[in-house]
């Protein structure tokens, strides 16, 4: 069910996304971003450039962010802008969960707004991928 602007209250938290990319999504995530850095799929070079292993690509918990944004919003709103800074490590086989905050619900020019804080978690609860997003809500 899509959320509505009557649903909508500040410091309410919005349904968590659980991803968990395979190396295989890795690969898939390389070939349609461009982005062949080997720390993504080779274990050896991402050891030796002294990482614990291959990690998850930045850009690709981006778009979970965007997922979880949109999931939310449904046909009930679009996504205005959104954004978010790469701190942390995540692993390939190790669930990430995506989850928002609304920090800000508001009208301006007969707009319907919402500011979120998102970010994504890593198995030991540390914000990994830090953002911020504002919507508009449609219904």
């Amino acid at each position: 069910m899509a959320v509505t602007w009557n649903d909508i209250t500040e410091g309410m938290a919005i349904p968590e996304l659980k991803k968990n990319c395979s190396t295989q999504q890795l690969v898939l995530w390389a070939a349609a971003s461009g982005d062949f850095y080997q720390i993504h799929y080779d274990q050896d070079f991402a050891r030796g450039t002294g990482l614990p292993g291959i990690i998850v690509h930045g850009a690709l918990k981006h778009a979970f962010l965007g997922q979880l944004l949109h999931d939310w919003l449904g046909r009930n709103g679009k996504i205005r802008r959104f954004g978010c800074s790469y701190r942390g490590m995540d692993f390939p086989n190790q669930d990430i969960v995506c989850k928002g905050i609304v920090t800000r619900k508001y009208e301006e020019n007969g707009e319907k707004l919402v500011d979120l804080e998102i970010w994504t978690e890593n198995p030991e609860g540390k914000k990994t991928t830090p953002g911020t997003a504002t919507v508009v809500i449609t219904a």
